[in-house]
């Protein structure tokens, strides 16, 4: 492979010929050859819109020629598009604050710059990544904004998929809406519920999940782009701070605001840890959910068998006919992973001392990996799982009538106690408490029935006035 020579403080070194990136990038590679895994690209075109914002508030400010700035901006520009997403090489574990990074972004724009205007790479007489690229920023206010911005784009695909398996769970809330079937807490038979209820308190669920990463979202919005090293705005005009961010809100159709206090926009990363936890308490809310699905559709003769999910493949190397609820089993690693990341980030967060938190790498892969896995783990859970699920009726029916506990509405008319026997000996006979009570007589029957209906327990009903009055006349 054939080489340059390019020069940093620390001496020279090779570069690919063909590379857009330069010496620091080069150092990089070769000091963190870690995971494999490379930055996402929501943070590569993040960091495209800061560059081109800010080449346009230097331009502005005439503190960069306009024609340097305008080849920045070219350059910019085509990282946003992703045409140069391979030559971001550096490790996502890297060394702290996200140097490695910001410094294959400025080489990368740099390189493109100088080929626009007419020169050759690594000639960085003619764009300069540092000089002219990065003029008037510090990697300690611009990584911060870049993995802020690149979690709101992220996080706005996020509450699309959760509104679309909102959607999906509330629609078959209304297809099972007169579905009885037996509820169930401790694992135990409880008071009967309409299939439909499940499903509407899931998509209930999956929306109050996504009010929290709307709440994220507000405090990502303020950043401390313009901050410079320390958020003392060291090295900027004085007008940068409040230009570079509301250029950088217009090209990225993000509503962002510039942070009053700079320096604590260096030192907090709140913003982070609070999206973060929206994305783990997202996450627990779906392993619950999928594990319902799991335990509801078991079987299918010695389950709960109450729903059958979609067959999507075989599920056994050595049974025959064995389908398993994949996208449930599915749905629950993705959000394991989620809760794991969310103890990284956590870590990193606290881990910031003085003017500057160095870990931000950890965060921004974590965050933004857990977002991309949860949106797609959602997307196909509502269309290959919950949009095919069928209520097994029949089922469903039986359990609604079996459970003992029905013996619950019979407190206001015969008491605790006796409806607690009527129970016990439900269990002991294998008989319905709907049958004990009607054998032993200790109401009319066409009240008792109606005490008994399963559907009448699944909303708020006042006592059946004749049938109290009949309990206190006796």
């Amino acid at each position: 492979m054939k080489e340059r020579i390019e020069k940093d403080s620390l001496g020279e070194r090779g570069v690919p010929e063909t590379a857009y990136y330069g010496i620091q990038t080069q150092r990089a590679i070769d000091n963190y050859p870690i995971s494999g895994y490379r930055a996402h690209a929501k943070l590569i075109r993040s960091i495209g819109f800061i560059k081109k914002a800010a080449a346009l508030a230097n331009e502005e400010l005439g503190l960069v020629s306009p024609q340097i700035a305008r080849a920045i901006v070219r350059s910019a520009e085509e990282v946003i598009s992703g045409k140069l997403n391979d030559q971001f090489v550096v490790d996502v574990y890297q060394a702290g604050a996200g140097v490695s990074f910001h410094m294959n972004a400025n080489e990368v724009i740099a390189n493109r710059a100088i080929e626009l205007l007419g020169g050759k790479r690594g000639d960085y007489s003619v764009c300069h990544p540092n000089d002219h690229v990065n003029f008037g920023q510090s990697t300690n206010d611009v990584f911060p904004t870049a993995m802020r911005l690149a979690s709101l784009l992220l996080l706005d695909e996020v509450l699309k998929a959760c509104g679309k398996l909102e959607d999906s769970l509330s629609r078959k809330g209304k297809e099972f809406d007169r579905i009885l079937k037996s509820g169930r807490t401790h694992m135990m038979d409880a008071v009967p519920i309409r299939l439909g209820q499940e499903f509407r308190a899931y998509a209930t669920a999956i929306n109050r999940a996504s009010e929290a990463i709307r709440g994220a979202q507000v405090l990502l919005r303020e950043v401390g782009l313009g901050g410079s090293a320390v958020g003392t705005g060291v090295n900027t005009h004085p007008k940068y701070q409040k230009l570079v961010v509301a250029k950088l809100s217009q090209i990225s159709e993000q509503k962002l605001v510039p942070a009053e206090d700079l320096r604590y926009a260096m030192q907090s990363n709140l913003a982070m840890s609070t999206a973060s936890s929206a994305l783990r308490n997202l996450a627990l809310e779906l392993i619950r959910i999928s594990n319902d699905l799991r335990l509801l559709s078991s079987g299918p003769n010695t389950g709960l068998a109450e729903i059958l999910l979609p067959a999507l493949q075989p599920g056994s190397s050595i049974m025959p006919g064995k389908v398993n609820p994949v996208m449930a089993e599915l749905t629950a690693m993705v959000a394991f992973q989620t809760v794991g990341a969310d103890v990284a980030t956590a870590l990193a967060v606290q881990a910031g001392q003085l003017e500057l938190n160095v870990m931000m790498p950890t965060m921004a892969w974590n965050v933004l990996h857990s977002a991309e896995i949860l949106k797609n783990a959602m997307r196909v859970l509502a269309e290959k799982c919950v949009d095919g699920i069928k209520a097994n009726e029949e089922r469903c029916r039986y359990y609604a009538n079996a459970t003992i506990s029905i013996a619950a509405a019979l407190n206001p008319y015969i008491g605790y106690a006796a409806a607690a026997e009527i129970a016990k000996e439900s269990v002991k006979t294998g008989k319905t408490v709907t049958e004990i009570a009607l054998e032993r007589k200790l109401l009319d029957p066409k009240l008792m029935k109606e005490i008994l209906d399963p559907y009448r327990m699944t909303e708020p009903a006042a006592p059946i006035e004749a049938a109290r009055k009949k309990k206190g006349s006796g």
